[in-house]
C-alpha cells in the first residue's frame, strides 16, 4: 500500500480569535489521526530517526505501538527515556532533528514524530499517570541546581537509578525557562506541572527560593552531597548597547515574558497583571524567543507587533512553524533592518527608535551572510514598548561565587564529553555549559550527564 506523502494536519486556533486569548495554538491529534500517521512510518531498521533523538527515544518502536493502537506501551516506552514528553512534544525543533533524518523525507513529509510524541504524552496524562516502580536504593544523595530542563531530566533519570536527589530551585516554581521563558500558548503552565509531578513520583525532593551562591553555596552542598549537578541555565539577557536603553519602555525579552508568565497575565482578568505595552510594541531579533515576545505582545493588547531584524527571512533562527504563526497573526516583519537608537520624551519614556537599513555582505562566523548599513537610510518608527530578543549569556552568580570552576571568557562552565567540571564531583549542562540553546539539547545533556554522575559516585 502506498505511503501518505504529506503529514497528516493538526488542529489550530483561527489566528483572529487566538490573538485575543493565551490557549495553546496547535490543539493535538486524536487517536484516529495519531493512529493514521503512525502507520505512515516505514519501521526502518537502522533507525535514522533515533539519531537526531537527544533523549534517545527509540521512535520507530513507539510510533508501531500507537500504530497497532497499544497506547499504554507506547507511553511507557517512552518515559522509559524521556521523563518530560508532553514538553518536548511541544517545543523540540524535531523538523531538524528526529524529523530531519527521516527517510520519508525522500518522498515528501516526514513522520510527524513530535506530534505523536506530543499525542501519547497527553493520553498518559489525561488518562492518569501511572506511579512509576519503585528502585532499589544505592545510598547516594546528588543535588541538582536548577529545575530547568537540563535538571529535571537528570535528577529524573538519577532517581530512576535509585539515587535520593534533592533540586534547588531560586524561584517559587519549578520548570526553569519553561514556566518562565515560553508562552502559555505554546507551553501550558499545567503540562508543566504535570510532567514535574512526575518528576517528583520518581523521588525527587525540590526546594524553592533557594539562590545557590547566595542562600547556600556550592562549599556547603559538597558536604552534603555525593555529587552535584549544576543546570541554571542562561538568564543574564543581551543587549543591543545603542544610546536610549535605559528608557522606561525598553526591556530585555527575559523580563518581558517572565512577567507575563509568573505574574499569570494569561488569566488576566483574574491576575491583574502590571505589564502594559501600549499601542505599538517592537520586538529586535527572530529566534524563537522573539516570535514568543511579537505573539505575546498582541494577546496583551498591542494593536500593533513588529519583529525588526537585520537579515532576510532565509537567516531567521526562528522555527519556521513559529514564524508562520506569527505571520498568521498579524506580526509585521522589517527585515534589512536594524537599531540604532531608541528616543525617548522629557520625562524618560520611550517614544520612537531609530533604524538604518542593511544589506547582505559577506558570511560571518555563524555562516550567515553579515549584514551591512546602508549610508543614509535612516527612518523612525513610532513604539511604546522595546522588547530585546538577541539572546541570553549564561547565569553568572555560581561561576562568580564559587572560583574553583574554570569558566570560558563568555561565561560557560568548561565541562568534558561527560558533564565532568573542573572539580570533582561537580557536573553541569545545558545552557549554563553550552551556551543559550534548545529545550532538547538541554535535556540531552541532562540525560548524558546523569549516567556520568551515577558511575562517578558509584566508584566513591
Amino acid at each position: 500500500m502506498a505511503v501518505q506523502k504529506t503529514k497528516h494536519p493538526m488542529p489550530e486556533q483561527d489566528p483572529k480569535k487566538r490573538i485575543k486569548n493565551f490557549n495553546e495554538v496547535p490543539q493535538g491529534y486524536s487517536k484516529e489521526t495519531a493512529i493514521a500517521e503512525a502507520k505512515r512510518c516505514l519501521q526502518c531498521k537502522n533507525k535514522p530517526c533515533v539519531e537526531g533523538c537527544p533523549v534517545e527515544i527509540d521512535i520507530p518502536d513507539f510510533i508501531k505501538l500507537i500504530s497497532e493502537g497499544k497506547l499504554d506501551g507506547a507511553a511507557e516506552l517512552i518515559k522509559s527515556k524521556n521523563s518530560l514528553p508532553a514538553i518536548s512534544g511541544r517545543v523540540c525543533p524535531y523538523e531538524g532533528q528526529c524529523e530531519g533524518k527521516c527517510t520519508l523525507l525522500k518522498l515528501g513529509d516526514p513522520v510527524g514524530i513530535g506530534r505523536l510524541e506530543r499525542f501519547i504524552a497527553d493520553y498518559e496524562r489525561n488518562k492518569g499517570m501511572k506511579r512509576p516502580k519503585k528502585v532499589k536504593s544505592m545510598g547516594k544523595r546528588i543535588a541538582v541546581v536548577g529545575s530547568g530542563p537540563a535538571g529535571l531530566t537528570c535528577a529524573g533519570d538519577l532517581a530512576k537509578m535509585g539515587h535520593t536527589v534533592t533540586v534547588f530551585e531560586a524561584l517559587h516554581a519549578p520548570g526553569g525557562v519553561l514556566m518562565y521563558g515560553i508562552p502559555e500558548f505554546r507551553l501550558p503552565k499545567t503540562i508543566v506541572h504535570a510532567e514535574v509531578d512526575y518528576i517528583k513520583k520518581l523521588g525527587v525532593d525540590i526546594n524553592y527560593d533557594i539562590v545557590v551562591g547566595k542562600t547556600i553555596t556550592i562549599n556547603e552542598l559538597q558536604k552534603i552531597y555525593d555529587a552535584i549537578f549544576i543546570g541554571t541555565g542562561a538568564g543574564l539577557p543581551k543587549w543591543l548597547n545603542i544610546p536610549g536603553e535605559s528608557l522606561d519602555g525598553v526591556y530585555s525579552a527575559n523580563e518581558f515574558l517572565t512577567r507575563v508568565n509568573m505574574m499569570k497575565a494569561y488569566e488576566f482578568p483574574k491576575y491583574d497583571t502590571p505589564c502594559s505595552v501600549g499601542q505599538i510594541v517592537a520586538t529586535f531579533g527572530a529566534g524563537n524567543v522573539a516570535m514568543d515576545c511579537a505573539r505575546t505582545s498582541l494577546r496583551m493588547g498591542a494593536k500593533r507587533s513588529l519583529i525588526i531584524y537585520r537579515r532576510t527571512e532565509n537567516e531567521m533562527p526562528a522555527r519556521a512553524e513559529e514564524i508562520e504563526h506569527a505571520k498568521q497573526e498579524g506580526v509585521e516583519f522589517h527585515l534589512l533592518t536594524n537599531p540604532i537608537e531608541f528616543i525617548g520624551d522629557a520625562i524618560g519614556k520611550l517614544q520612537a527608535v531609530k533604524c538604518i537599513s542593511m544589506q547582505l555582505g559577506e558570511p560571518d562566523d555563524s555562516g550567515r551572510r553579515r549584514p551591512v548599513p546602508i549610508p543614509n537610510s535612516e527612518v523612525m518608527f513610532n513604539i511604546d514598548t522595546a522588547l530585546i530578543a538577541i539572546g541570553q549569556s549564561p547565569n553568572p552568580l555560581i561561576p562568580q561565587t564559587f572560583k574553583e570552576l574554570k569558566v570560558e571568557k563568555w561565561g560557560t562552565i568548561i565541562t568534558d564529553e561527560n558533564g565532568q567540571t573542573s572539580v570533582p564531583g561537580i557536573f553541569a549542562g545545558g545552557d549554563i555549559a553550552t551556551g543559550a540553546a534548545t529545550v532538547i539539547l538541554a535535556m540531552g545533556a541532562g540525560k548524558k550527564t546523569a549516567r556520568a554522575i551515577h558511575k562517578y559516585v558509584m566508584k566513591k
